[in-house]
């Protein structure tokens, strides 16, 4: 990304791309990998899909680190006068990432080892065939928390002076506004059925998101970082 001073930042230009495709490996992987428990059910013997029905957790990990990295990075080039939004998107970001990972990472730590070896005793609140499970409520609280960051981060830039930084925000917020119209929604309908419903919808529209937003943002950044060259060139020329 390219800061005030029109130097470009290949962090930030590394950053979006990366988001954009793991959230498109991340997507796919976790399409082709179905629920074997709850209202989207087809089988019910965890240990004989392991690693099979974990791996898309290892992109989605990666994923959710990229989102923390992005986040800052936008919040960086939003004006000065929206940036206690998007501080307060980063802080949001930071909470939702923190709970995903440590719920990812107990499933490829923990679960996943205690499967393959038998040690099923006391596994059945814990594990992500479980749709009532400890799992499934933090990943619900943990996209509900980067969802809300995404509706104070699309917010703060809807004054970006560039337009496609306009229409990212744009995503954001309604991605973010969508995904918390959908958990008033199905809990109100399904109260303790919940089960997986909104999980999964939350994965799919935040991972949509974190495809779309990127896409945007990284056009935006190949179109303004020659410009960033021309600015940092004459401005070596005048020092010399």
């Amino acid at each position: 990304m390219a800061d005030i001073d029109g130097q470009p930042n290949r962090l930030g230009l590394w950053v979006v791309i990366l988001t954009g495709l793991m959230a498109v490996v991340s997507l796919a992987m976790a399409i082709t990998t179905l629920p074997r428990s709850g209202p989207y059910c087809r089988s019910t013997d965890g240990a004989a899909f392991v690693p099979r029905d974990y791996l898309w957790m290892y992109a989605a990990v990666v994923l959710t680190l990229l989102v923390m990295v992005l986040v800052e990075c936008i919040h960086y080039q939003v004006p000065p006068d929206r940036r206690l939004l998007s501080r307060i998107g980063v802080a949001f970001t930071i909470m939702g990432v923190a709970i995903l990972v440590v719920d990812y990472a107990s499933q490829l730590t923990f679960i996943q080892p205690a499967l393959v070896l038998g040690e099923t005793e006391g596994l059945s609140p814990w594990t992500q065939y479980n749709p009532h499970g400890i799992f499934i409520a933090l990943e619900n609280v943990g996209y509900v928390m980067i969802n809300v960051a995404f509706i104070f981060i699309g917010i703060a830039m809807l004054r970006m002076p560039r337009r496609l930084w306009r229409a990212t925000g744009w995503i954001f917020a309604v991605g973010g506004v969508a995904t918390l119209a959908l958990l008033v929604f199905y809990s109100a309908f399904y109260q303790v059925r919940l089960d997986y419903r909104f999980e999964v919808l939350a994965i799919f529209v935040t991972w949509l998101v974190l495809i779309a937003a990127p896409v945007l943002l990284t056009i935006a950044l190949l179109r303004t970082e020659p410009v960033s060259h021309q600015r940092a060139k004459r401005l070596e020329m005048s020092r010399s």
